[in-house]
């Protein structure tokens, strides 16, 4: 009686549909880049989305994230880190749809060797300074803008803001570079995290004094450069 109960007042309860986004970044040449594909259906068809889809009664919303990874750009098994919930009323003109946003950081080459043909790597303009916020733009490499699914730019822009804000004191740059890098490497990621140049002298100070890196004692090989020391993380996470 009280199973009974208890299912009778769920179904008094409209129930949403709830979705998972992933915004897939990566820096290359660079540039911070976002994994997207070309929406074939409506609604907005021919718009550019985030890698997401509706979740599986059947399964947990990390495991709908990898599985929308995985059909949508090719990139399962990539670290995730969940974003935020975006439930805005008017949010998709197909109903009421929540979604859960992820982000996902991926090494370039990564990316190159294992996206899908449908995926595409687009470059993320932000137009605010710092933490401040807001949706970015993304165009493509013919420097033209691209339209974003729905309310994709904001779930992006946060995705921006937040990675920002963990750059001086994690080590989030793990999962965008190679196990071995040289500080001129990850510098690289910062700037194009930041959007803006920064000083080489005080970066590496801050860098070897912030406990987040070890020298693996070896050096760069096959560069016509003078070969620059190799660095790892300490820890692995990205948090």
């Amino acid at each position: 009686m009280a199973a009974k109960s208890k299912a009778g007042s769920l179904e008094r309860h409209p129930r949403p549909s709830v979705a998972v986004d992933v915004v897939a970044l990566t820096v290359e040449a660079g540039q911070l880049r976002v994994a997207l594909y070309k929406r074939a259906e409506p609604p907005q068809r021919g718009h550019f989305a985030l890698p997401g889809g509706f979740m599986h009664i059947d399964e947990s919303i990390d495991d709908a994230a990898n599985r929308v990874m995985a059909a949508k750009v090719g990139l399962a098994g990539s670290f995730l880190e969940q974003l935020y919930t975006f439930g805005d009323l008017r949010r998709d003109p197909r109903g009421r749809v929540i979604t859960v946003a992820y982000y996902a950081l991926v090494d370039a080459r990564r990316f190159r060797a294992k996206a899908t043909p449908a995926a595409r790597s687009a470059r993320v303009l932000v137009p605010w300074p710092g933490e401040t916020g807001g949706p970015v733009d993304v165009v493509g490499d013919d420097g033209r803008a691209l339209p974003l699914f729905l309310d994709h730019a904001d779930l992006l822009g946060l995705a921006v803001k937040q990675l920002r804000g963990k750059l001086d004191d994690s080590p989030v740059g793990f999962q965008l570079l190679p196990t071995e890098f040289t500080l001129r490497q990850l510098q690289e990621i910062h700037e194009a995290v930041r959007g803006e140049p920064l000083n080489k002298d005080s970066f590496r100070r801050r860098m070897l004094a912030s406990g987040l890196l070890e020298a693996t004692g070896a050096h760069e090989r096959e560069v016509v450069h003078r070969p620059a020391e190799l660095y790892r993380f300490t820890r692995r996470s990205a948090l």
